[in-house]
């Protein structure tokens, strides 16, 4: 069976790639989550990141903005004592900044994939890279949702960072179409 090259890093990042990576999720919470998750692999591999998931989990309330919203400074230094996440001041206060205005916009948008999901038409990008050295870094779509988050107030959410983020969540299909993925999260539809 064919994947993507990068899935032999691990088991971890073989389960990912096999089972979520670039499958449309648009559920608020799994959002907040990878937007999260994204802001904390800023510098990092996407591997370190995912052995920290469950930790992430747990520290960050199950991502549920609008707890994570209510973090208050002595929370955030209890997190940074935390060993099982990456303990980043920066980082750290970066996700409660960021469930603020994720509330924000689902107050305005009735729901952040309403507001997300805009930035690529309501649908996902069906790439056809032939390799992963296809695969580019940034678009002018995660330029122009870097802008806007920026705008609304988030942090950790640079292009390279939102495309990660888009890859991640399914609004474009990255998997080289020489994966088996590739036509399998092709089909999959929104909201599914």
């Amino acid at each position: 069976m064919k994947r993507c090259g990068w899935t032999n890093a691990s088991e971890l990042m073989l389960a990912y790639h096999d089972t979520e990576w670039g499958v449309p999720k648009t559920s608020d919470r799994d959002l907040f989550e990878m937007l999260v998750l994204g802001g904390v692999q800023a510098g990092l591999s996407w591997s370190s990141v995912l052995k920290r998931r469950e930790a992430y989990q747990r520290a960050f309330a199950n991502f549920d903005s609008g707890k994570v919203a209510r973090f208050t400074p002595a929370k955030v230094e209890s997190l940074l004592q935390d060993p099982g996440i990456i303990r980043n001041r920066q980082k750290v206060t970066s996700a409660v900044v960021n469930a603020k205005a994720f509330l924000a916009v689902q107050k305005e948008f009735g729901s952040f994939s309403s507001y997300i999901w805009r930035f690529v038409g309501g649908e996902p990008v069906q790439n056809r890279w032939k390799s992963l050295s296809d695969l580019p870094a940034e678009t002018d779509q995660s330029g122009e949702m870097s802008r806007c988050l920026k705008a609304r107030g988030f942090s950790f959410v640079g292009p390279i960072i939102c495309y990660a983020f888009m890859q991640s969540v399914g609004m474009v299909n990255d998997h080289v179409v020489g994966c088996f993925r590739w036509k399998e999260v092709k089909s999959t539809k929104l909201g599914t």
